[in-house]
């Protein structure tokens, strides 16, 4: 499961540069487990703040970014909570080439229209640190940072989608091209938009390798947004960023999600691991600079 956004003015397909989102696929590949998206560890209190990118599409997407955090007594990396039910589905320091673990798909996805090419032949969860480079990581990471500078909400949760335009703004939401008109060209290149739009087509490509359907079926869906997170208590239910949820349901166009990271966790901050919440155990991934999972 995705971070997720709760329903956020509807912005134009193609506000500013780049491509616009394509038509949305029904169906889905997702398990009946939940995911608990950047919850807090049980034994400190890490979660400071974050900055996340989801690209949504048939291959629903997402890059995430964590930024500067410092922890007070939490949970040291490659360490489980006490709870005797997670598991470590990919370490910080683990470098992974592709991993992928297959899972039953579940039963629900059947009352969901199918498309022929798109619609996922098979249910997992994949890591990969091939994606990206470290270098690529932390220019994309900047350019979250310059756009949100721009706004930001008075919650914990601030959003940023390049594609609609969608700028969290205190506790509403503000179109950033034409909030700010020109003044978006000053904080967003030319160059940004290219390295946007290739890991993208990078992340696309990969969807469709490790589930075996063409690249072509799939197209970019809504929400895409960078998302930012801190301590700061929830202002709205848009800052509500904790619940678990499932993807399909919360997004219906969803067929596939990926996270793309762009810091590391227990260095640049604490907490905020990803679970998958299974009946039997929780699995989590521990984020860091390169490291991308699919769902």
């Amino acid at each position: 499961m995705a971070p997720q956004r709760r329903a956020l003015p509807r912005g134009p397909d193609s506000a500013g540069p780049g491509p616009g989102p394509g038509p949305g696929r029904g169906g889905r590949r997702h398990s009946s487990a939940r995911k608990g998206r950047f919850q807090q560890d049980p034994r400190g209190r890490w979660l400071k703040a974050a900055i996340l990118l989801l690209l949504s599409a048939a291959a629903g997407g997402g890059l995430v970014v964590w930024s500067r955090l410092r922890a007070e007594g939490g949970i040291p990396e490659g360490e489980t909570p006490g709870d005797g039910v997670t598991e470590v589905l990919a370490h910080r320091s683990d470098n992974l080439r592709d991993k992928f673990v297959e899972i039953p798909c579940s039963e629900d996805y059947d009352r969901h229209k199918r498309f022929e090419g798109c619609t996922p032949r098979k249910c997992g969860r994949g890591v990969t640190d091939a994606v990206i480079t470290r270098e690529e990581a932390e220019r994309i990471r900047r350019i979250a940072e310059r756009g949100l500078s721009l706004g930001g909400s008075d919650g914990g949760a601030s959003i940023l989608d390049l594609h609609s335009g969608a700028l969290s703004l205190g506790k509403h939401f503000v179109n950033l091209y034409r909030y700010f008109g020109d003044k978006v060209q000053d904080i967003f290149t030319e160059e940004d938009f290219a390295l946007y739009r290739d890991v993208r087509q990078r992340i696309q490509q990969r969807i469709a390798q490790v589930f075996g359907i063409s690249s072509s079926a799939m197209y970019l869906t809504k929400p895409t947004f960078f998302s930012r997170m801190n301590s700061t208590g929830a202002k709205t239910t848009h800052d509500e960023y904790w619940h678990p949820h499932v993807d399909k349901v919360t997004y219906g166009s969803f067929d596939y999600t990926s996270l793309l990271y762009l810091s590391d966790y227990s260095q640049d901050f604490g907490g905020g691991r990803f679970v998958f919440m299974d009946a039997d155990s929780n699995k989590t991934v521990e984020p860091r600079a390169e490291k991308m999972e699919i769902y």
